[in-house]
């Protein structure tokens, strides 16, 4: 029997978007979200997460060493912030769906009873 993949599914940010970590090590932190998996559902956000890679020498670096690099986190732990303004944006059907305020339901007039 084969072990079939996962499909792609549809995710609130998409490559570009100024996003805001909300929850792990990094919480509170912003950054521009270089590349996105939706199969895994993980996001590289730039200059966050950062993990320590060690390179072992070969042809292309000789001498080797130790470099940082941005490791991927899970969607769930970012939200979308507005760049101008700076505060955490809900995106998709249920934020555009979402009534603003209810309106003021007017009284009704009641008759009264004469016994």
């Amino acid at each position: 029997m084969a072990i079939k993949k996962a499909d792609p599914v549809q995710l609130h940010v998409k490559s570009g978007d100024t996003v805001k970590v909300i929850a792990g090590d990094e919480k509170g932190k912003s950054g521009i979200i270089k590349s996105v998996n939706r199969v895994t559902q993980r996001v590289i956000v730039e200059g966050l997460n950062l993990v320590t890679k060690h390179n072992k020498p070969s042809a292309k670096s000789p001498q080797g060493g130790i470099t940082k690099m941005e490791a991927p986190m899970h969607v769930s732990n970012v939200q979308a912030i507005n760049p101008t303004t700076g505060e955490r944006v809900r995106k998709g059907a249920a934020a555009a769906a979402a009534p603003a305020a209810a309106p003021a339901k007017a009284k009704r007039a009641t008759a009264k009873k004469t016994a």
